[in-house]
């Protein structure tokens, strides 16, 4: 592995979807990701609807990739002008070992 590498999560409610997409298709478009569909679970209930409530769970999406060191404060840089107070949920995290087996 060449210099450091970090995992980065970013969790976005499902209406941001396409936006993140296209913001990460700009900043991270040589390395690529993934997203998915989640449910979160937490104690902090003002920030669900009556249904999450309910269910005890909140459909998010999911974005991870991999991110160079030196590309890592621009992503997090970016994200939080775009996305400010839209309520992403974001970590990152130092990536040991990855490749392809």
């Amino acid at each position: 592995m060449i210099g450091q590498q970090y995992l980065v999560t970013i969790n976005v409610p499902p209406l941001l979807e396409e936006a993140m997409v296209d913001c990460l298709l700009t900043v991270e478009s040589s390395n690529g990701f993934s997203s998915l569909a989640v449910s979160a679970h937490g104690s902090e209930h003002e920030t669900l609807s009556l249904a999450e409530q309910v269910a005890g769970r909140k459909k998010q999406i999911r974005f991870q990739m991999y991110v160079p060191e030196e590309q890592l404060e621009v992503l997090i840089g970016v994200l939080k002008k775009d996305f400010l107070g839209a309520g992403l949920h974001y970590w990152v995290m130092p990536v040991l070992e990855s490749g392809i087996i």
